[in-house]
């Protein structure tokens, strides 16, 4: 579940890469999927779909989805599966009131236009029609990313520039979607603290390319190591087994 949206500097999907390294994405997303609760007949939008994982079980609901997304390899991994997906600019969707329901999970956090891309959900949906969706909220992976900032400040490179994602607070979003025009039903921040199947040099290679993007590859991998160094002590255990420091933001509204 990725960006349908402009591809932030460096982020680059790779949909073998991202079922390997991130398949935990998916699995999370099962309870704003049962939040959604879909229902046969009606015409669903996947808002950054991926490879269509998600996709997939919401279209066993008996409702038409339809599958957007940026990334062509997600896309059409996610046609391969049999799925109408199409590549998208979410902050521009080409949809005028089609919608019963906008889905999205893992993916609002990579769109920093968060203003346009709700309004351009605001617009897709029927009248009376709903919005649920769960990304990365205030404090999400606020470790890591501290942890990268660090490493690139270490060697005079600023990393303000460099970061990737929006990751509001309840009210932050709250405020937003009504001033697009919705009522907010629910809306919780999540701690979510989340075992990398792959380790934390896996999540690095999958999700901290904006951090080191051009980059010399002798800086670029001192940068992630330095990282791995700083994170170990609070996020690696005994064991070996790292875990990320998730918070989920999880929202239902209508229009």
């Amino acid at each position: 579940m990725n960006d349908a949206s402009h591809h932030p500097r460096g982020q680059h999907w790779n949909a073998a890469s991202y079922a390997h390294n991130a398949d935990f994405v998916a699995e999370l997303g099962s309870a704003a999927a049962r939040l959604l609760d879909p229902r046969p007949g009606e015409r669903i939008l996947d808002l950054g779909c991926g490879d269509g994982t998600l996709t997939e079980v919401l279209a066993k609901s008996g409702a038409t989805v339809v599958g957007v997304d940026a990334a062509i390899d997600m896309v059409e991994a996610a046609r391969a599966r049999g799925l109408d997906a199409r590549v998208l600019d979410a902050h521009n969707l080409p949809f005028e009131h089609e919608f019963d329901a906008v889905f999205s999970n893992a993916a609002l956090h990579w769109m920093l236009n968060h203003e346009a891309v709700v309004a351009s959900i605001h617009r897709s949906l029927k009248p009376g029609g709903r919005f649920v969706a769960e990304f990365g909220g205030h404090g999400n992976v606020a470790a890591i990313c501290t942890a990268l900032l660090a490493a690139l400040q270490a060697r005079g490179i600023s990393g303000k520039a460099r970061f990737p994602w929006f990751f509001p607070t309840p009210d932050e979003y709250r405020e937003c979607l009504e001033a697009a025009g919705f009522a907010v039903e629910s809306i919780e921040s999540i701690p979510r603290p989340t075992r990398l199947p792959t380790g934390m040099t896996g999540w690095l290679a999958t999700f901290a390319n904006p951090f080191v993007h051009g980059l010399d590859e002798e800086i670029r991998e001192a940068v992630l190591d330095d990282a791995l160094a700083l994170l170990a002590p609070s996020l690696r255990d005994s064991h070996g087994n790292w875990t990320a420091d998730y918070v989920r933001l999880r929202v239902k509204a209508h229009r």
